[in-house]
């Protein structure tokens, strides 16, 4: 089907304090979409809003909790109130939690469950509805190359995005069988170079940090901002992800062998951990879209740019499926 241009677009970010999220919305923006930035922190809401609308573009705060059905009811009801549609939305909120499996609280599983996985499940069962009144939409989901291949140190984390990736597969057939216009995407970033780490809960006694080499949060930007207009079923961000999942797919035992060897070391640092986190609470401060490795970051990649655009014969044939059964 036709999607109308991105800068004719009203998009819902959820999870837009920081991060990816935050790079989503500024770049929606910049190509002139209308935002709607929606996550728990307040203040950076507010700063991204402010910075949106300095830069002349259009964009709207809502607070809302992933976790809570009725926040996101109303942030489809304000969407909708005040723009007339939502024709892409974008889940991006998520939380983490590094440590041994023994070391990690049960307690704490869940809670990246809940946020992770049930919560994406239930913003999409507000999101498809709303991107259907549109006339059909795009949502766009965020996974993670660790819903893959998962990694050691990170349980909690990777098998809630083992489950996300594999709901967005489930629902993107559905809605396929169903007739909808609605397209599904799944992002599946490599380590970006996103407050992320410092934000996530650590049981490891040191600082965590993305697994190498880092990848700019505008790298993944770019891609979300593409499937708003050319839907993929997948997209994988960052070249470094493929070696993850050759591995996964061909020599699974080896890939074992070799995380067991280098796999805390490649996920954490020297330094002693920073003692906060946001699995409970909202983002502090205003807002960041960089972490502490913005100096080191991988801004360019030939395979990010391929996995978005390249064509996949079954994508169309499931698009052509949705239309004969409409």
């Amino acid at each position: 089907m036709t999607r109308r241009d991105v800068a004719e677009q009203v998009v819902v970010v959820l999870g837009a304090s920081s991060g990816i999220g935050r790079a989503t919305a500024l770049e929606f923006a910049r190509r002139g979409a209308t935002v709607v930035c929606a996550s728990r922190g307040e203040q950076a809401l507010r700063t991204l809003v402010e910075e949106i609308t300095a830069a002349g573009g259009r964009a709207q705060a809502f607070r809302a909790d992933i976790t809570r059905v009725q926040d996101l009811q109303a942030l489809v009801a304000a969407a909708e109130s005040a723009h007339g549609r939502v024709d892409t939305w974008v889940t991006m909120a998520g939380v983490s939690v590094y440590g041994t499996v023994d070391d990690i609280p049960l307690e704490e599983f869940r809670r990246v469950a809940e946020v992770n996985y049930l919560g994406h499940v239930a913003a999409a069962k507000v999101a498809v509805p709303a991107l259907e009144r549109s006339g059909g939409g795009v949502l766009v989901g965020m996974a993670s190359v660790e819903g893959v291949r998962s990694l050691p140190f990170h349980a909690p984390y990777t098998a809630s995005k083992f489950a996300a990736r594999s709901f967005y597969d489930a629902l993107r057939v559905e809605l396929a069988h169903a007739g909808s216009p609605v397209a599904v995407s799944t992002i599946l970033p490599a380590g970006i170079g996103t407050p992320f780490w410092e934000n996530s809960r650590n049981r490891t006694s040191h600082l965590t940090k993305p697994p190498p080499p880092p990848y700019a949060p505008e790298l993944v930007a770019d891609v979300v901002v593409r499937m708003a207009t050319h839907p993929r079923r997948q997209a994988v961000v960052g070249g470094a992800s493929l070696g993850f999942i050759l591995g996964e797919k061909f020599n699974p035992g080896l890939t074992d062998v070799v995380l067991s060897l280098v796999g805390r070391r490649m996920q954490t640092s020297r330094r002693p951990d920073n003692g906060t986190d946001i699995v409970s609470t909202p983002t502090p401060g205003p807002g960041q879209v960089h972490g502490e490795h913005a100096g080191h970051l991988i801004r360019r990649d030939l395979f990010t740019t391929l996995s978005a655009r390249l064509p996949r014969p079954g994508e169309a044939l499931l698009a052509l499926r949705a239309r004969w059964a409409r």
